[in-house]
């Protein structure tokens, strides 16, 4: 999620519907059934992934030409720069999560959008 600053050095997100699409978005997307193909771009999985997604090593393989495609990672910026290269490589239907995995659980209050918020939570082996 690209983030510029202003004259007074204020911080400013900008959100680019071209590039990115909201949390909220691709949660009613998910709620209501809309296929879309969800690919994690992380190099390692995290403690949160969404339901139905895949790697990015199998991220186009078995996709249809123009379906919505959803890349994510944590914070939005990886995912960010696979979706402007694919753009720039004529695959106009992918889309960055905006704000990645860290934003769509803070957006998506379980008490206001019920509890399946289509994020699973994995616990990390920790180090011994």
């Amino acid at each position: 999620m690209p983030i510029h600053s202003r004259s007074d050095e204020t911080p400013v997100v900008v959100f680019d519907p071209t590039l990115e699409i909201s949390p909220f978005t691709l949660y009613k997307r998910l709620r209501d059934g809309v296929a879309t193909r969800l690919i994690d771009v992380r190099p390692d999985p995290g403690s949160l992934e969404l339901a139905g997604s895949v790697p990015l090593s199998q991220a186009l393989e078995d996709s249809e030409d123009g379906e919505p495609v959803v890349l994510f990672d944590d914070d939005g910026t990886i995912a960010l720069d696979h979706a402007r290269r694919m753009q720039a490589e004529g695959r106009p239907f992918v889309k960055a999560l905006f704000g990645g995995l860290e934003l769509y659980e803070f957006s998506l209050d379980p008490e206001v959008v019920g509890s399946d918020t289509f994020l699973i939570r994995r616990d990390r082996p920790t180090a011994t």
